[in-house]
């Protein structure tokens, strides 16, 4: 056993070593960081190599405990659960916000904060078009059998590919690409719903390309409209046989219930059921995922000038604004939601408005768009926040159902490019056809870019 000398010299020696490891060390770090801020000083521009996420699991979303077996930093959708996007962290950023959108808006409430540890948060929704060859178009012009002819530019003779090659670049992140096999796993056995107007029509229709172009027998989509269950005049449907699912189309460009009443003079009149959801919402309410929308029928042309058209009960309004109108009818939606919907079950999405470009008039007087080839580059050109948005907002800001909003209308207003304009039919219809259309788009187009944000979205939720 040492002695009570020996253990104090060896106590001492330990301490000296401490000491002189510690000031070699010290004298290490500042040998190191003063070369660091040599070459940050000299190489200012050295690039920052970012490891590639990995692939998202496959898992079933309508379960209500979705966890992954892989810790993933997925990228944020900014998911505003009935909200819109971008979110807010304070009051200045709130009214900041609403600034860029034009004014204030009313019925924002109060928002979820983001969490200060929230790093990969991100607005999917503020970004810019890039150009990219090489992983755009998802699937080749002309190439898919189920764009109809109004929607397919290139068969009509549209001679640039330019509108095609576009992608949709978030500013803070970047946006998983839609792989068409992942999705269909995760429909196995499934129905995804569209719900609305011409515009989500577009949205389904590049879906349905989409996911059929990643198959390597394509021959396993067939169009199921018709059929048995689904045997509806509004009802549009393929399925994929192999994942035993379905994406369907239900036409309700109001939501609610186009109706008709008899008038003083012994005729049939049209009117518009604002308290009661369309006939084909007993379809479409167990689907596993709806992507609901409404917005271009909300015009005077389509209401009748909102004389004598919109009806509550037996009460048929004598005059009713538009704006009035879609907040009665969305709040009929949010209303049904909650007593419909078990959200346990069905993801919801709500795609908002699209932005049409007419020069020199309306679809009906005269309007057109073509031999536009670029997008909108300069943000001063870009119109003001829409009413109806407003409007539907605050409708979701009150509905208890989760709703994902697909906030796509400032991404469409750049994209003055890309609708049918003259190509809606080929050139040996347009001596009849002169109406041009700028509202819908093109396919391969801009509705794809919906369909890769609805897909990053789901997989948040599936994260979740």
């Amino acid at each position: 056993m040492a002695s009570s000398n020996e253990v104090k010299k060896l106590s001492k020696n330990c301490m000296l070593q401490g000491v002189t490891f510690f000031q070699i060390s010290l004298t290490f770090i500042t040998v190191l960081t003063t070369f660091f801020f040599i070459c940050t000083a000299r190489y200012p521009s050295t690039k920052i190599i970012v490891l590639q996420q990995t692939p998202l699991p496959l898992t079933n979303f309508s379960s209500s405990s979705c966890t992954t077996s892989t810790s993933i930093d997925l990228i944020n959708a900014n998911l505003m659960v009935s909200s819109s996007s971008p979110t807010p962290t304070s009051d200045e950023e709130l009214r900041r916000s609403a600034k860029n959108k034009g004014k204030m808006k009313k019925g924002w409430g109060e928002r979820r904060r983001r969490s200060s540890n929230d790093k990969y948060h991100c607005d999917l929704f503020d970004g810019r078009w890039v150009e990219d060859g090489e992983t755009m178009p998802l699937y080749e012009a002309g190439s898919c059998p189920f764009v109809e002819e109004a929607f397919n530019c290139f068969k009509n003779g549209r001679p640039d590919l330019n509108y095609t090659r576009l992608r949709w670049q978030p500013k803070a992140c970047s946006m998983p690409r839609l792989e068409g096999r992942n999705l269909l796993e995760i429909l196995r056995g499934k129905r995804l719903a569209f719900v609305g107007d011409s515009l989500n029509r577009n949205m389904w229709e590049s879906l349905v390309c989409i996911l059929r172009n990643s198959l390597k027998n394509k021959n396993g989509v067939y169009d199921i409209t018709g059929k048995n269950e689904f045997r509806n005049e509004n009802f549009y449907a393929y399925r994929f046989t192999e994942y035993n699912c379905t994406i369907e189309f239900f036409r309700a460009p109001f939501l609610v219930q186009e109706w008709e009443i008899w008038s003083s003079d012994g005729t049939r009149k049209e009117t518009l059921r604002l308290d009661i959801m369309g006939k084909t919402s007993s379809f479409y309410k167990t689907a596993d995922v709806i992507i609901f929308n409404t917005a271009h029928w909300w015009t005077h042309e389509k209401t009748s000038k909102g004389e004598d058209f919109y009806q509550e009960g037996d009460y048929v309004h004598r005059k009713l604004s538009a704006d009035d109108a879609y907040h009665k009818a969305l709040t009929t939606w949010g209303r049904w939601l909650d007593e419909h919907i078990d959200s346990n079950r069905t993801t919801v999405f709500f795609r908002g408005y699209s932005w049409s470009h007419f020069r020199g008039g309306q679809w009906n007087s005269g309007g057109s768009c073509d031999g536009e080839t670029l997008p909108i580059l300069d943000d001063k050109h870009l119109a003001k926040y829409p009413n109806l948005l407003n409007i539907l907002e605050l409708v979701m800001s009150k509905i208890k159902t989760p709703v994902l909003y697909l906030n796509i209308t400032r991404m469409t207003d750049y994209r003055k490019e890309a609708h049918p304009s003259m190509y809606r039919v080929p050139e040996t219809k347009r001596r009849v056809v002169k109406s041009q259309d700028c509202s819908h788009w093109c396919l391969p187009g801009v509705p794809d870019a919906w369909n890769e944000l609805m897909y990053a979205m789901l997989l948040k939720r599936l994260r979740r």
